[in-house]
């Protein structure tokens, strides 16, 4: 089995998706084995593929407000260890208020996979329907939203996805932040413990 480091620098050169996307690729890499807290969300946006770090976008400023955590914590990779079911940005579809492509198929049980099993976090927060669906199979994503959850024996969260363009989920679902943002800035908080003091 591969260590992380060596999981990481192979991902970190794949091209795999080179044709599908009709650009280079370029797979984000980020965390370290250490991390207290796994976070698994869709795929990077075009403005985390031109910036290089997860997250850094609208969708991130919401995720963050909710984990409570604020940027140096966020980024710091000894801290949360962020991947996604696609590591690249897929590309836009073009169309108004269509948001960008689902992640690459080939990308999860090539990476993914390989990836969570090297790691110990004390708490998974899966981001969207398509992290959840890897993780919970094909239970809808708003039960396991407002469910106590574990994965691999760890408490767990799953969040709608923070996009602006996921409106009509949280019209639907006006107390989501009042019944589940607390529950989960107190786990995050638990999770990184004295080791955010330190950090």
């Amino acid at each position: 089995m591969n260590t992380l480091q060596e999981l990481q620098q192979q991902l970190s050169q794949c091209r795999m998706c080179q044709d599908r996307f009709g650009f280079e690729p370029k797979p984000m890499v980020w965390g370290r084995a250490e991390a207290p807290i796994m976070l698994i969300g869709q795929a990077p946006s075009r403005t985390v593929h031109l910036t290089r770090r997860p997250f850094n976008d609208a969708s991130g400023k919401k995720l963050r407000r909710w984990l409570g955590t604020g940027e140096d914590t966020f980024w710091n990779q000894s801290l949360l260890y962020i991947t996604a079911v696609g590591r690249c940005y897929p590309g836009s579809t073009g169309k108004k208020g269509g948001g960008d492509f689902p992640p690459s198929p080939i990308c999860a049980p090539n990476w993914l996979a390989k990836e969570i099993p090297l790691l110990e976090p004390q708490l998974y927060i899966l981001i969207g329907s398509h992290a959840a669906r890897y993780c919970f199979g094909n239970k809808k994503l708003t039960e396991l939203v407002f469910e106590e959850l574990y994965y691999r024996g760890k408490p767990a969260f799953v969040l709608p996805h923070p996009s602006p363009l996921n409106i009509k989920w949280f019209k639907d679902h006006p107390h989501f932040e009042e019944m589940v943002v607390p529950s989960l800035q107190a786990a995050v908080q638990h999770a990184l413990g004295d080791r955010q003091k330190a950090a």
